[in-house]
């Protein structure tokens, strides 16, 4: 969980240059050849725009859309759990949020939901109902929820060697519960990185996807005040990280019901975050 966005100073500039002005990339997985007896192969999806690499080739940083294209905003939803957390699921802590999915749905918000492979091991029902429905798309939040670098929040620590691994670990894992096509975005875990973890993360061909809105839902009790801090953060083109996780972030289903209606009556219109990086890359 995240309950302040931490700055990583020598990577700030980075992250708005590659924001503002990074050129279009299209990243897709190899998809398996159809069967020669197949009469019609189901056509593939539209490839998911991707950010240009960085400097060097290192894993590029998307934090908002453009500012300049319309009131859109993209509502982002982690869906965390820590690869040892299993004991607590099986006491009965609830990690999931079903009653979020279903406002979200009620409400016609489209949203993107970055999920670890670990969640979608213990939901594999929520995670497979969620990347099929074309309300939503699924990203990559690292299968353990372990930090990709030492002191974020107190969460265990990826070894630099294993930090690819994992996040392909959470691609296999999206797969065997039946997501069809989860996106090339990956986030940190805690929002945490440095330029050793874009250096290792680079062959995974991913768009680290970071935010510029802040919730504070992460542990608050106050759903009122979780709502408040969106509407006041929000500018065009924001990327919004909320929590998908209902023991660690019980209030957040009463916020979106009036986080939604108040960024309407503003004039916003909710977006995925495909859409906002290509509007950045100058898709439409």
């Amino acid at each position: 969980m995240i309950p302040h966005v931490r700055r990583v100073t020598a990577l700030c500039a980075l992250t708005a240059a590659l924001a503002a002005c990074g050129s279009a990339r299209t990243a897709q997985a190899p998809r398996p050849a159809p069967s020669a007896t197949s009469a019609a192969p189901s056509p593939a999806p539209p490839r998911a725009p991707t950010v240009a690499p960085g400097p060097g080739g290192l894993t590029p940083v998307f934090a908002h859309g453009p500012r300049t294209r319309g009131r859109t905003v993209a509502l982002t939803f982690d869906a965390d759990m820590t690869a040892d957390q299993g004991p607590r699921a099986a006491a009965g802590e609830r990690f999931d949020n079903p009653p979020l999915i279903a406002t979200l749905r009620r409400l016609r918000v489209p949203a993107t939901v970055f999920m670890t492979g670990r969640w979608a091991e213990e939901y594999p029902d929520q995670a497979r109902s969620i990347g099929r429905d074309p309300g939503f798309e699924v990203a990559n939040h690292s299968y353990s929820h372990y930090a990709f670098t030492d002191d974020c929040y107190g969460l265990p620590t990826v070894p630099r060697e294993r930090m690819r691994s994992d996040v392909e670990r959470a691609y296999a894992a999206f797969r065997k519960a039946g997501v069809p096509d989860p996106k090339p975005y990956f986030r940190f875990p805690g929002g945490c990185y440095d330029r050793t973890a874009l250096r290792e993360l680079a062959a995974a061909g991913v768009t680290a996807v970071q935010w510029d809105v802040v919730s504070g839902d992460a542990f608050a009790t106050d759903a009122d005040a979780v709502a408040r801090q969106v509407l006041e953060g929000v500018r065009p083109g924001s990327v919004v990280v909320l929590h998908c996780t209902r023991s660690a972030a019980p209030v957040t289903e009463r916020a979106v019901r009036t986080i939604v209606p108040g960024l309407r009556r503003e004039g916003f219109r909710f977006v995925k975050v495909s859409e906002l990086i290509g509007a950045a890359n100058g898709q439409r």
